[in-house]
C-alpha cells in the first residue's frame, strides 16, 4: 500500500504528529492489528502512537516526541522470585538470586540478576524484554503523563520509593542493615495505566535498548515505528556498552520513580545493584502463549 492510499491518508488526519515527519516515516506506519487474548498475567496494549520523553524533563529523556508503536503484550507483574526459581529448577535460566537478605519472599520482584539473565528468562517464557519504548508506553499511555497514575505527585499510597519514613515506605528488611528497606510483593500498589502494576517504584526495570545519553544522540534508532535503540538492539553495540533500566525503586526517592527517568547500567550487572523486570510478548507471541495453555 502506497503512502498516499485513504487508509494512510486517514492515519495521517488521525495522527497529526506523524505528518509532521513527513512521507518516508508515514509509509511505515502499519495498520495495527487489533488485541487478541491475552495470556495469563498479561496486559494487551494497542497499537498506535504515544508521546515519549519530555521536552521539559530530564535531559536524558529529551526531546519529546510522538512514536508509533505495534500492538504488543506486557506483564502485568514485575517477574517474582518464585517465578524466576522455578525457571532455574527447570534448568532454562541461569541461577541467580538477591544479594540483600529478606529479598526472597515467594511474590517479591526477582532482583539482583543481570541483564543477560532476565533476558535469557523472558525468551525461556515464550516472551522477550520490553523495548524502552515500549516500557515507557506501559508506563504513561498515550496522553502524556507523567505517572502510570496521572500527574499527581508520587507518594506511598501510589509507588513502593524511599520517603521521608525510610527505604521501602519505611518497611525495615529482616537482618543486618534493616534502614535499607526492601521491595514490597508485586501488585502492593493500585494498578495504572493498561491495569499495569509497580510501573513506578517497587524494583528498577530492565529493558532491552542499548543505552544512549538522550534521544537526539539516540537519532533514527529512537525514532519511527517499533524503534529498537541504538544499534537496532542487536546483541553487541559499539560505543554503547550499557543497557537502562526504568521506573525507580524501593531505594530511590521519588524523583526517579517517573515514566521519563533512564538509568544506565552494564549488562553484566558489575557493579552489583537489585535491579527487577518484566517481560513483553509480540501479538504473535501472545497468540502462541495462548494456544500453548
Amino acid at each position: 500500500m502506497s503512502a498516499t492510499s485513504p487508509a494512510k491518508t486517514l492515519i495521517c488526519l488521525a495522527v497529526q504528529a506523524l505528518c509532521l515527519w513527513g512521507g518516508p516515516l508515514l509509509a511505515q506506519v502499519p495498520e495495527s492489528l487489533p488485541c487478541a487474548t491475552a495470556p495469563a498475567d498479561m496486559a494487551c496494549i494497542a497499537g498506535g502512537p504515544f508521546t515519549r520523553g519530555s521536552d521539559t524533563g530530564p535531559k536524558h529523556a529529551r526531546p519529546a516526541a510522538s512514536v508509533w508503536l505495534q500492538t504488543f503484550y506486557l506483564d502485568v507483574y514485575e517477574v517474582t522470585f518464585a517465578a524466576y526459581q522455578a525457571c532455574v529448577r527447570e534448568r532454562k535460566c541461569r541461577p541467580s538470586r538477591p544479594a540483600y537478605n529478606d529479598y526472597d519472599r515467594a511474590k517479591q520482584p526477582m532482583v539482583g540478576m543481570s541483564w543477560r539473565d532476565a533476558d535469557q528468562f523472558c525468551k525461556a517464557r515464550g516472551k522477550q524484554l520490553p523495548t524502552e519504548a515500549q516500557w515507557e508506553k506501559g508506563a504513561r499511555g498515550t496522553d502524556g503523563r507523567l505517572f502510570p497514575w496521572g500527574n499527581e505527585p508520587v507518594d506511598c499510597k501510589r509507588a513502593v520509593i524511599m520517603d521521608a519514613t525510610g527505604r521501602g515506605c519505611g518497611t525495615p528488611k529482616q537482618g543486618a542493615n534493616p534502614e535499607k528497606g526492601r521491595t514490597l510483593e508485586v501488585g502492593s500498589r493500585p494498578a495504572g495505566v493498561y491495569g499495569l502494576y509497580d510501573m513506578s517504584g517497587n524494583s528498577w526495570e530492565y529493558v532491552a535498548d542499548w543505552f544512549a545519553k538522550d534521544y537526539a544522540a539516540c537519532g533514527k534508532a529512537c525514532e519511527g515505528v517499533d524503534p529498537l535503540g541504538p544499534c537496532g538492539g542487536n546483541a553487541t553495540c559499539p560505543g554503547n556498552g550499557e543497557k537502562l533500566v526504568r521506573g525507580g525503586s524501593w531505594y530511590w526517592p521519588a524523583k526517579y520513580a517517573t515514566a521519563l527517568w533512564r538509568r544506565p547500567h552494564f549488562p553484566d550487572n558489575k557493579p552489583y545493584h537489585h535491579f527487577g523486570f518484566r517481560c513483553a510478548a509480540s501479538l504473535a507471541q501472545a497468540k502462541a502463549l495462548v494456544a500453548a495453555k
